[in-house]
C-alpha cells in the first residue's frame, strides 16, 4: 500500500511538473507570485497571453525604403561581354544607372495616442520612406522625429490624427537578471511574433558604442526584431531589442541585446526637439584601471573607477581640480564600477548640471563639486578652433599630444602638436609633411599646444610661405609650405 502511494505520488509531482513548464497549471495551484496564473476557472493561461493580447496592438512593424545614391559612370569595356557590366545592366539599370531601392524592415512601439514610435536608429537611418503596419492590418506613412546613433535610439511618428493605443514604459534601473521577459516583433518578416525568456545579464557592452548598457536575453531576437519591445511581466517595456549575437546561420542563439528604455527616457524630449541629443561633458580622457596599475598606485584591489589619463584645458574637471592621475569613483549619486560606465553616467546628465565628483587621489579620498559642460562644444576652446581651421586649409587637423596618442603614435616626445590627419590633396601633403609627425615650430615660433600653433599661423601674412620645423622618428626637418595662392 504505501509503494502503491509512492508511485501515485510521483505520478501526480511528474504531471504537475509537466503542466508547469506547459503553462497550464490548474487554478490556485502555487502563488501571487508565480507568473503563471488561473483564467475561466476550468481553462487557463499564463501571463504572457495576457501580455500579448493587451500589448500587440501598440506595436508596430516597420518598413522602409532607400533610394541609393547614382552609381558613378564605369567606362565602357573595350572587349564587349564585361561580366560586372552585365552584372550592373540587370541589376542597376546599365552603366551610370540608379541602383535599385533598397528594402528594410524592423520593429517598433508606439508610446502615446499622438503615434510616436520608438525604434532603434538603425531602422530608420537614412529612409527614405518610412511605413508601418499595426496589428489590425492598417498601414499608415511615418516620418522620422529624432535620432541619436549613440544610443541606437530612434523616434518616428505616424502621419495620421487618429489616437492610437500606446504601450507603457517601465523603469529598467530596477531590472534584475532571471526576470521573465517577453519581445514581439517582426523577425524575417514574420508580423508581431512573440518570444519570452529570461533577463540573462544587465549592463552589458558589446562594443556598438561609447554608451553601451545593454540587456541580455535569451528571448529569441532575429534580424526584424531591431526597434521591438522586451516587456517585462507586469506589461511594461523595459527595452528596446536592439542587436543579436548571432550563429553561423545569423539566427538567434539565445543571446539578443536590448538598449535599457531609461536610456531613451532621458532622450526622448532632445529627440522631439529634432534639436540634437545634449549630453554633459566632464573633460577627462580615462583608462581602465588595471591591476598592473594598481600595484603601481599603491591602492587595493577592491578599488574600482575610472582612472585620469588626462585633463582637457579649461575644462570642467580642470576648473574643479581634478588632476591626471586621480581615480574617479562616483560621480553624483552613481558608483564608477568600471571606466567604460564613466561616460554613459557622464552622458546621462545635462548641460549646466552642478555634479560631486568622488576621486581617490595618492590613497585618500577627495570630493570636487563642478558644473558639466556641453559635449557638443567640448574640448574646442575658440583659439583651437581656429587652428583646426587654419589647419584644413593647408590641408590639415592637428590634435594636442595626449599621452593616448603618444601611445597611439608610438612616440616619445612630449612637446609640439600632433599632425593627426593629412589631406592628401592639400599643400600640407604635397611637401612631404605625413601623419604622425609633430609640429614644433611655425614662422620661428615655438609650438607648445593648439593655442600657440594658432598664434603662429595668424602672424604669417597672406602670400607668405609658412616656414615649419618637423619631427619625424626622432629627428626634427625644416619644411616650406608654399603661399596659398602659389600654384
Amino acid at each position: 500500500m504505501n509503494r502503491h502511494l509512492a508511485i501515485d505520488s510521483y505520478k501526480f509531482f511528474s504531471a504537475v511538473a509537466l503542466l508547469f513548464f506547459l503553462g497550464t497549471l490548474p487554478a490556485g495551484f502555487g502563488n501571487g507570485d508565480t507568473v503563471f496564473a488561473a483564467s475561466g476557472g476550468t481553462a487557463s493561461q499564463n501571463v504572457f497571453v495576457d501580455i500579448v493580447k493587451r500589448e500587440k496592438p501598440k506595436i508596430v512593424n516597420i518598413y522602409t525604403t532607400q533610394t541609393p545614391k547614382q552609381r558613378p559612370q564605369r567606362p565602357p569595356s573595350q572587349y564587349g561581354g564585361d561580366p560586372y557590366e552585365q552584372f550592373l545592366e540587370k541589376f542597376f539599370g546599365g552603366p551610370g544607372g540608379r541602383a535599385m531601392p533598397r528594402r528594410s524592415l524592423g520593429s517598433g512601439f508606439i508610446i502615446d495616442k499622438e503615434g510616436y514610435i520608438l525604434t532603434n536608429n538603425h531602422v530608420v537611418a537614412q529612409a527614405d520612406e518610412i511605413r508601418v503596419k499595426l496589428q489590425n492590418g492598417k498601414e499608415y506613412k511615418a516620418k522620422v522625429i529624432g535620432t541619436d546613433p549613440e544610443t541606437d535610439i530612434g523616434l518616428i511618428k505616424i502621419e495620421s490624427n487618429d489616437d492610437f493605443p500606446f504601450v507603457e514604459l517601465g523603469d529598467s534601473d530596477l531590472l534584475e537578471a532571471g526576470e521573465w521577459v517577453t519581445a514581439i516583433g517582426n523577425p524575417f518578416g514574420l508580423n508581431h511574433t512573440v518570444t519570452v525568456g529570461v533577463v540573462s545579464a544587465l549592463h552589458r557592452n558589446i562594443g556598438a558604442g561609447k554608451y553601451d548598457n545593454y540587456i541580455q536575453t535569451d528571448a529569441s531576437i532575429n534580424p526584424g526584431n531591431s526597434g521591438g519591445p522586451l516587456i517585462n511581466a507586469d506589461g511594461k517595456v523595459i527595452g528596446i531589442n536592439g542587436a543579436i549575437l548571432p550563429g553561423g546561420g545569423g539566427g538567434n542563439i539565445g543571446i539578443g541585446f536590448a538598449v535599457p528604455i531609461n536610456m531613451a527616457k532621458d532622450i526622448l524630449e532632445d529627440l522631439k526637439s529634432n534639436r540634437g541629443v545634449k549630453r554633459g561633458w566632464l573633460g577627462v580622457v580615462i583608462q581602465k584601471l588595471t591591476p598592473e596599475l594598481k600595484e603601481a598606485l599603491k591602492i587595493g584591489d577592491g578599488v574600482k573607477g575610472a582612472l585620469v589619463g588626462d585633463v582637457a584645458d579649461g575644462g570642467p574637471a580642470e576648473k574643479a581640480g581634478i588632476l591626471r592621475g586621480d581615480i574617479i569613483t562616483k560621480f553624483g549619486g552613481d558608483s564608477i564600477e568600471g571606466y567604460d560606465s564613466l561616460p554613459r553616467v557622464v552622458a546621462s546628465y545635462k548641460p549646466g548640471t552642478k555634479v560631486k565628483v568622488q576621486v581617490i587621489r595618492r590613497g585618500k579620498e577627495k570630493s570636487f563639486k563642478l558644473r558639466l559642460g556641453d559635449l557638443k562644444k567640448a574640448g574646442k576652446p575658440v583659439l583651437e578652433k581656429k587652428a583646426e581651421e587654419r589647419s584644413l586649409k593647408l590641408g590639415l587637423v592637428v590634435r594636442k599630444l595626449t599621452p593616448e596618442l603618444q601611445r597611439s603614435f608610438n612616440l616619445k616626445e612630449t612637446k609640439g602638436i600632433l599632425v593627426f590627419e593629412v589631406d592628401p590633396r592639400g599643400a600640407a601633403a604635397k611637401v612631404g609633411i605625413r601623419r604622425g609627425d609633430i609640429i614644433e615650430e611655425v614662422g620661428g615660433r615655438p609650438v607648445l599646444d593648439i593655442p600657440s600653433f594658432s598664434k603662429a599661423l595668424a602672424k604669417v601674412k597672406k602670400g607668405e610661405a609658412v616656414l615649419f620645423v618637423i619631427k619625424r622618428q626622432g629627428r626634427s626637418n625644416f619644411i616650406v609650405i608654399p603661399p596659398e595662392n602659389d600654384k
